[in-house]
């Protein structure tokens, strides 16, 4: 009965299903409506089923039903039984609806709240009854916590007034093209910047690496710009450089995957002390200490030249989209974003990806010798090196001696490659080759070079040989595997890059390590662990197409 009235719309159903309806629901969820949306939506029904002159034929079927006596009465009480079935039934229409705009408007609310909201605007096209259930604010505020990861109680928000039709339609929506990560154009310095909703607005946080050399710590952020309706019905974006608070801005799209951003008050980025306050402020957080505090002479050239070039742009910068890399279960470690020490240049950033037998660790911070968007590090994961015992570690000569047998062989190989010899030909094909390709990175272990072998011990104590400079004099004494790689270097304004040979050592999941030989240096490097949404690439055609073109940006 409680069914065939509810079809009917007629009864007590509606009063009895909202009693167990909020005696089942969970205080916390928000899988039901608002007791005032399901009001309205009820009365909607009511209007679509009973409404009009139907609702006299409705009147006199229910009397038709009293006095032919309950034995003669259909069930639900609504019309008189006879061959063809309950009268009034038959008259309000069959009880299975022919048309999605027959069901009920509670069934469509549920419904249209499964649809992404792009589609909802052709939803609403389709009739009067589906654009007045798009007003329900229930569909709404699913969609920002479906689509946006919303954790706010935006129920409570609307009953202060709050709009989560506005919230979506206005701010969300037309800004969801720019959450994710990107890379601002700043010269050879880069960046990371990562725009996500922070509860009710948009904000891009860059992305700063820890005070050098505490590569292990984690990383800074600062808010660039916001975008949000608290004063007005549309979305207001503000600049929040500087340190007098927020003031106003504008974000450009220029191209997909490609964006601009503007303040339009720089005079709020400006000091009463004028560059001097500006200049020390700047070293505090960057650095965290004064010029003074910094003994090197070329560390203090290094940082003023920075100073100098990042501040010309007064946060006014335009910002390319960046990808985390794709993973395989094949790959030596988890990729990702690293912090790495780079001498006197400082903390960087770095992006590890892998790519068949090779890893690839791509700058998104850089220096004025080798910009950002430039390969860093490329280690051949098919040549591991076993390290001799401690007393040999610490001699330099003995590590050289292992890196360079390996550097020769390779460069060998390639000489041979390019000329296209039958000989190198066999060489390629023949068993140890392919024994080079499997999973677990082995190499040809011939007898030929020392210090390599197919099966690297696990575990293996580790030193850095004497003379060997380290910016983070704390760093793990034991390693897990040891590969040939080699290392991108340069002069000042990225002059006569060359790549030099060098050790890349893996300590765990999340630490590795890289020697430097002809620099005799060495860098640490540490995983960012912070949670990054809207980040990761659709394929590795279009994570690999975005390597090129970082690369390309700062040639």
């Amino acid at each position: 009965m409680a069914v065939c009235a509810r079809l009917c719309g007629v009864g007590q159903s509606r009063r009895c299903r909202r009693r167990q309806s909020h005696n089942q629901q969970d205080p916390g969820s928000d899988s039901d409506m608002d007791e005032e949306e399901e009001e309205q939506i009820v009365a909607q029904r009511q209007i679509d089923v009973g409404g009009g002159s139907k609702s006299g034929k409705a009147a006199a079927a229910a009397a038709a039903a009293a006095a032919a006596g309950p034995s003669d009465a259909c069930e639900c009480g609504g019309g008189h039984v006879n061959r063809g079935g309950c009268l009034g039934c038959t008259r309000r229409g069959p009880l299975q609806p022919r048309s999605l705009s027959e069901l009920p408007p509670e069934l469509l609310v549920e419904i249209f709240s499964l649809l992404p909201g792009t589609a909802l605007a052709d939803v609403a096209l389709v009739c009067k009854k589906f654009r007045h259930i798009l007003s329900t604010e229930t569909i709404w505020r699913r969609r920002c916590v479906a689509e946006f990861g919303m954790k706010e109680d935006l129920r409570k928000l609307e009953v202060k007034g709050f709009s989560s039709r506005d919230l979506y339609v206005k701010l969300l929506h037309p800004y969801r093209h720019i959450l994710g990560l990107w890379q601002p154009d700043i010269g050879p310095y880069g960046g990371l910047l990562n725009v996500v909703v922070d509860g009710l607005f948009i904000i891009g946080w860059m992305y700063l690496p820890p005070h050098d050399p505490r590569v292990e710590d984690p990383m800074r952020r600062r808010p660039l710009f916001r975008i949000h309706m608290w004063e007005s019905n549309k979305a207001t974006v503000e600049c929040m450089y500087g340190h007098k608070g927020p003031h106003k801005g504008d974000i450009q799209t220029v191209k997909k995957d490609e964006f601009s951003t503007k303040c339009n008050q720089t005079d709020f980025h400006r000091m009463p002390g004028g560059r001097q306050e500006e200049f020390r402020t700047w070293l505090d957080e960057e650095w965290g200490r004064t010029l003074e505090e910094i003994f090197h002479e070329h560390m203090q050239e290094l940082i003023l030249m920075k100073f100098i070039y990042t501040s010309q742009y007064d946060n006014c910068l335009t910002y390319r989209r960046i990808y985390l890399p794709p993973a395989t279960p094949s790959d030596l470690l988890q990729a990702g974003l690293f912090k790495g020490t780079y001498g006197s240049h400082g903390l960087e950033i770095v992006m590890l990806s892998f790519h068949g037998t090779s890893a690839k660790a791509t700058k998104l911070t850089g220096d004025p010798n080798v910009p950002a968007g430039q390969l860093t590090l490329d280690v051949d994961l098919r040549r591991p090196v076993v390290l001799p015992d401690l007393e040999q570690q610490r001699k330099i000569e003995e590590l050289s001696r292992l890196v360079m047998g390996v550097h020769e062989e390779v460069q060998r190989e390639a000489e041979e490659q390019a000329k296209g010899s039958s000989a190198a030909e066999d060489t390629r094909s023949g068993p140890c080759e392919a024994e080079g390709t499997e999973a677990d990175h082995g190499a040809c272990s011939d007898g030929s070079q020392p210090g390599t072998s197919t099966n690297p011990p696990e575990g293996q104590p580790f030193v850095l040989p004497l003379g060997v400079m380290a910016r983070n004099e704390v760093y793990p004494r034991t390693c897990s595997k040891c590969f040939y790689g080699t290392g991108l270097i340069a002069g000042h304004g990225f002059t006569s890059p060359e790549r030099t040979p060098g050790l890349f050592v893996l300590f765990d999941k999340d630490r590795f390590g890289f020697i430097w030989l002809e620099l005799k240096s060495f860098s640490l490097y540490s995983r960012l662990t912070d949670h990054l949404a809207h980040a990761h690439a659709p394929n590795m055609e279009r994570f690999e197409a975005m390597l090129q073109n970082m690369q390309s940006w700062t040639s």
